[in-house]
């Protein structure tokens, strides 16, 4: 049996680690190098770093920073934010990046998935997406959440695995910071649609969340922010945590 994956996401704005509550509201979490560091010594499967401005402001990720946390890690590394072309691709796998995750681009226009993945290989590709359920139905969001659709998740997450999306990363914005525990209803859905692995994101607080992201949701891998930057969860207590509830975790 695959094992569960345990992934820290850096938000990152100004090149500052960021978080906050349904996409707004955000506070200082602290220096990324540092904070990348600390979850590479403490046993984190893989680290995301999101530049959650850069679409909205119009640039792209900020290679400096990114090549200096990739130097400071020596787990996988996913980073996403403004990514739009194969250059943008080539570049950060250059400076450090073993995955990448694409948004809004690839909403924009979903080809974009098939040329990534034929030219990187599906694994480097991960579809990041926020969505909101509004009265009863899932819809996506671009541009760092700002930007409804009335696209479907689940139609949204077929697609992008046909097309070749190697891993999908859901977060939902009705849970994301609110410390509640995961959308797993959503999680168990997509888990059951789709053959590619599924990340939680929005909306771990305590250990039993990420519990219950495992084996109510079905995920492949729970990601969380704020409970491993305030250090409200350490992550070597969250694995013996699962370990002794019977999850198959590194």
């Amino acid at each position: 049996m695959l094992t569960k994956r345990i992934i820290p996401c850096l938000d990152i704005k100004n090149g500052r680690t960021v978080k906050g509550v349904n996409f707004v509201g955000l506070r200082d979490a602290g220096n990324p190098v540092e904070l990348a560091k600390k979850y590479a010594d403490t046993g984190a499967d893989e680290l995301v770093f999101l530049d959650i401005s850069a679409t909205e402001e119009r640039r792209k990720t900020l290679i400096p920073l990114v090549k200096e946390v990739a130097k400071a890690i020596n787990i996988p590394f996913t980073v996403g934010g403004g990514i739009s072309s194969i250059e943008d691709v080539e570049l950060l796998l250059r400076n450090g990046a073993d995955k990448v995750s694409v948004n809004s681009s690839v909403v924009k226009n979903p080809d974009l998935i098939y040329e990534l993945s034929a030219k990187f290989g599906s694994q480097c590709i991960v579809v990041a997406i926020d969505a909101k359920q509004i009265d009863g139905v899932w819809k996506v969001h671009l541009v760092g959440g700002k930007q409804p659709t009335e696209i479907n998740l689940f139609d949204w997450v077929k697609e992008a695995e046909r097309r070749g999306a190697g891993e999908i990363l859901f977060t939902s914005m009705n849970n994301d910071g609110t410390k509640n525990g995961f959308a797993n209803d959503a999680l168990s859905e997509l888990s059951q649609l789709v053959n590619i692995p599924i990340i939680a994101s929005g909306g771990a607080g305590t250990r039993e969340h990420f519990l219950e992201g495992f084996e109510i949701g079905k995920a492949d891998a729970c990601l969380a922010a704020s409970v491993f930057h305030f250090d409200e969860i350490a992550i070597p207590d969250l694995k013996n945590f699962l370990k002794n509830e019977g999850i198959p975790i590194r």
